[in-house]
């Protein structure tokens, strides 16, 4: 069996990358997809982890606001094997999907942050995101 999912979205924040006791680059970002239009409108965020030269890439070009195209397979929670779920400041609750990236596509050019001009992309509010 063989599951993959395919996001386009924007980064919510710079890329945090960091390194594994052997050595292995991991890089850790999260992604803002949008669903819908107009009111019915909203968005999913997902934590993507990226490892090695493909966690290296990503530090180095990518940062806030810059849009990617995602490939890779959902990390479920060990415990539950869902989403991770937890609960909000202001007491509701949300989820947090984890994917595992295998393809990290830069849609963005070098010096943009921001969505390509043909990609309709919205504010992006932090204090909204669940990670």
């Amino acid at each position: 069996m063989y599951h993959t999912i395919v996001l386009a979205g924007n980064l919510g924040k710079d890329p945090e990358m960091r390194y594994t006791p052997d050595g292995k680059a991991v890089t850790s970002f999260n992604v803002a997809v949008s669903d819908g239009f107009g009111e019915y409108k909203k968005t999913i965020w997902f934590r993507i982890t990226t490892w090695e030269k493909t966690a290296e890439s990503c530090n180095s070009y990518l940062k806030k606001g810059s849009s990617v195209l995602i490939e890779g397979r959902i990390t479920p929670d060990k415990e539950t094997g869902a989403p991770r779920v937890y609960q909000r400041q202001d007491g509701t609750h949300g989820s947090s999907y984890e994917v595992t990236a295998t393809t990290v596509r830069f849609l963005s050019g070098r010096s943009e942050g921001s969505a390509s001009e043909s990609v309709e992309k919205e504010p992006i509010d932090e204090e909204n995101i669940p990670f």
